[in-house]
This record gives C-alpha cells, structure tokens and sequence, in this order.
C-alpha cells in the first residue's frame, strides 16, 4: 500500500525487452533521485508512476523492475526514458498524508487542460467511462500516483458517446514536487480511484440484488 505523496522525482535511464523481446514486457532501469534506497531490498514494492512495481535489483542510486506486458497495456508512462513519480511502500509508523492507494492503476486518463490560475494550476482530466461512479466532489484520486482531491466532476453525452471529465487544483508545492508539472492537454495519465468507493459500490450492488 502507498499515500499517493510522492517521496521523490527519478528517472527512467534504460528500458530493455526481456526474453521474447518488448512482446514480452520490459526492463526498467530507474534513477532513484532523491528515494533513499538504504532499506530496498530486492522483493520490495515502489510505486513507479502510480503503479506498484516489485524492485529485482539496485544499487546505491538506482534499481530494476520488471513490467509485464500486461501492467504495459494499462498503464503509460512506463516504457520510455522519462522522469517518474516514486514511493516506497508505507508502513505502519508512517503518516497517511494522502489517502490509501493500493498502486494498481484502474484506468488511463487524457489530460484535457493544465493551466496557471492565480497561484495555482487547474487539471481537468477526461476518465474511461467505467471509472465515472468511482469519481465524487471531494472524494480522492490518485494521477500517475499523486493523492489528489476532486474539485468537480462533469459527465457530458449520451449513450456510447458518454464521457466524463474532472478537475483539480494543483498547489505550487505538488507542481514543484511531482511530475505532473511536464502535462499538457493531450497528456495521458495513470488514475487509481479511491479503494472505498469500490467497496460502496459493491455493498450497493449487493444490496439492490438483495444478496
């Protein structure tokens, strides 16, 4: 389990195809920059990006993990060299700054609009549709593993052509933090809705079929 607060900004250095090529998933190689790396032990769990990635090797600075070809289909962001969002896994001394996120991402996003407004920048992301009953005003989000919080939820059309769209507000400390500052519309991004939700709606679909 991780917060969704980025614990620091590395880098993806390598990405090489493991046996049978990229068909078969990739190797990444990952500067850790600022992630203390002294309690990583190979079998530990870092969120690469938002999702929960196992370390099979590091060094002082650096470490490896393996993504399969199915963690690439639903996810982006992990099969170029390119800066990414990292966190350990939590434990149970630490803070929960952000909310619970289990690192296994739901859905891919397209940024439709990041711009300045006043101090702060404004993010308005466009979901799978599947993902819309899990999104609420206030409720939380994590994008490409940031714990972000809903400020408006809009769903637009009718039939297969329904969408849905919400926005946030990013403060200065998340821009300067993250990531998230290198989006633009047209960006896509890694989303993982908020665990309880999930569990709200299984208790309701239970309770309407009379389970």
């Amino acid at each position: 389990m991780f917060t969704g607060i980025v614990a620091a900004v590395g880098k993806i250095s390598s990405v090489r195809g493991l046996e049978g090529g990229h068909d078969g998933g990739v190797r990444l190689d990952i500067d850790a920059g600022g992630l203390a790396l002294t309690d990583v032990r190979p079998g530990d769990s870092i969120a690469i990006n938002g999702a929960c990635m196992t370390v099979v090797a590091k060094t002082d600075t650096s470490f490896s993990v393996d993504v399969s070809r199915e963690s690439l289909n639903c996810t982006v962001g992990l099969d170029m060299r390119a800066e990414v969002n990292l966190e350990k896994a939590l434990t149970l001394s630490e803070r929960l700054g952000g909310h619970l996120v289990s690192g296994h991402v739901d859905g891919v996003g397209l940024v439709l609009q990041f711009e300045a407004v006043g101090e702060s920048w404004k993010l308005v992301i466009e979901v799978p549709y599947e993902l819309a009953k899990y999104l609420a005003f206030k409720g939380s989000i994590a994008v490409n593993g940031v714990s972000l919080t809903v400020n408006g939820v809009e769903d637009v059309g009718a039939g297969a052509q329904r969408r849905c769209r919400f926005s946030i507000n990013l403060i200065p400390h998340t821009i300067a933090m993250t990531t998230l500052k290198n989006l633009s519309a047209g960006s896509k991004v890694n989303l993982e809705v908020d665990a309880i939700a999930r569990y709200v709606e299984r208790m309701l679909a239970l309770s309407n079929t009379g389970a």
